[in-house]
């Protein structure tokens, strides 16, 4: 058994469709658009991984304030290949206005990571 993929509502389809494209090399399908119901969806692929990121959009999607550490999904992960690239990755992100709330570093559990808040707020952890 494996996760096929995760899927996220956001506000501004196309912005967070070139953020992951952009940062991590994300490969998205043509867009789907059902006219009945207002849905427009991206499926994003990426290097060496069979997960794929489904964004989604529709009309009744609204803006809600939310808890960093609230209940349920809180960051995406994405293994960049070495210390070297979260590095320049996290640098990237931050002299590009993304803000960096943890790392680089070692943490207690193995990884040498960085945690950044992308757009809209979600967060993303970045790993060798």
């Amino acid at each position: 058994m494996r996760i096929d993929h995760i899927a996220m509502y956001c506000l501004d389809l196309e912005g967070m469709k070139e953020f992951f494209v952009r940062y991590f090399n994300g490969v998205p399908n043509d867009m789907y658009h059902n006219l009945n119901t207002g849905l427009k969806t991206y499926i994003l692929s990426f290097e060496d991984s069979d997960a794929r990121l489904e964004l989604m959009t529709r009309p009744e999607v609204e803006n809600e304030e939310e808890n960093i550490f609230r209940q349920g999904f809180i960051h995406l992960s994405f293994s960049v290949g070495s210390e070297k690239m979260v590095d320049n990755l996290t640098k990237v992100l931050n002299d590009d206005g993304y803000q960096v709330l943890s790392g680089p570093r070692n943490t207690g559990d193995g990884y040498y990571e960085s945690c950044i808040v992308g757009p809209e707020g979600i967060q993303i952890e970045i790993t060798e």
